[in-house]
């Protein structure tokens, strides 16, 4: 034992161990560092491009483009490979949505005049004699809100994705080639012709047997003719009065198909042909073309 405490009484002495013992207690404690893990690289934002998709295939993908709620393994109306051109879906505007924003804007411009009016009438009270020197009070410009803000911003990217659409459905669409009874270009012409006489051959062979030496008349069809020689439809522009005639011109045009595929010199511009011909059923029961 040290020769300092030896000298001291017992009392003294113990205390003084129990306050060096503490002191060396707390040093150890305070030497002792906590530090968290290092968590920064886990829970730092990353950005992923996340998409809403309204199908779902059964097959995973094998290159992702993006992040969705369901696995989609090709989709769209296009088998290009496009994406969406904006962050939303091109949908209109509610109604109720509208109104609350414009009821906005309305207050946000009546604290404006407010504001300006409580300011001219401050001017006016404080104006001199000289009036005439006195410059207008200029008009605060209303502020606009983060709502505003995100709601223009909304109606932009709605309107963008419209505009899109439009342009992507106006470029998909068919090239057609809208033919009458008469046909200035011969490449027309000479499939029309064809066209024509073998509806008339089927016509005449299949001709209906309710309506011979009963009903006669005449209507406008109009039929579409896809690139292939495949009937797109039949349409009667113009009743011939009689059902029955209307139905049996289109169960011919029907019968008929499919016709020739365009040639070359019409498939190059033209994907497809609308013909609108008048068909009559005449008194000596045949069918004929006008």
């Amino acid at each position: 034992m040290p020769a300092f405490l030896a000298a001291m009484e017992s009392s003294q002495r113990n205390l003084t161990l129990a306050l060096g013992v503490s002191l060396l207690l707390h040093a150890a404690l305070l030497a002792i560092r906590f530090t968290p893990p290092d968590l920064v690289d886990k829970m730092r934002e990353r950005a992923l491009d996340v998409i809403l998709v309204n199908s779902k295939s059964k097959t995973r993908p094998d290159k992702a483009q993006a992040k969705a709620q369901a696995n989609l393994d090709g989709g769209g109306n296009t088998a290009e490979d496009r994406r969406a051109k904006t962050p939303l879906p091109p949908s209109p505007n509610t109604r109720e949505g509208d109104q609350l924003i414009e009821a906005k804007r309305r207050v946000t411009e009546l604290e404006a005049q407010q504001q300006q009016m409580m300011t001219r009438l401050k001017s006016a009270k404080a104006v001199s004699a000289d009036r005439s020197r006195v410059e207008p009070t200029p008009a605060p410009e209303p502020s606009r809100s983060g709502v505003d803000l995100a709601s223009s911003a909304l109606a932009i990217a709605r309107i963008e994705g419209q505009i899109a659409r439009q342009i992507e459905e106006y470029n998909q669409r068919p090239r057609k080639k809208f033919i009458g009874a008469r046909v200035e270009e011969y490449r027309f012409a000479q499939y029309v012709e064809d066209w024509r006489q073998k509806i008339e051959r089927i016509g005449n062979l299949n001709y209906p047997a309710a309506a011979k030496g009963r009903l006669y008349g005449s209507l406008v069809l109009t039929v579409v003719i896809k690139s292939n020689g495949d009937l797109d439809r039949v349409e009667v522009s113009r009743s011939s009065g009689q059902s029955l005639l209307d139905d049996a011109a289109r169960r011919i045009v029907q019968m008929a198909s499919p016709y020739a595929a365009f040639p070359d010199s019409i498939r190059r511009d033209t994907d497809v042909l609308e013909i609108t011909r008048t068909w009559t059923f005449t008194n000596a029961d045949r069918l004929r073309s006008d």
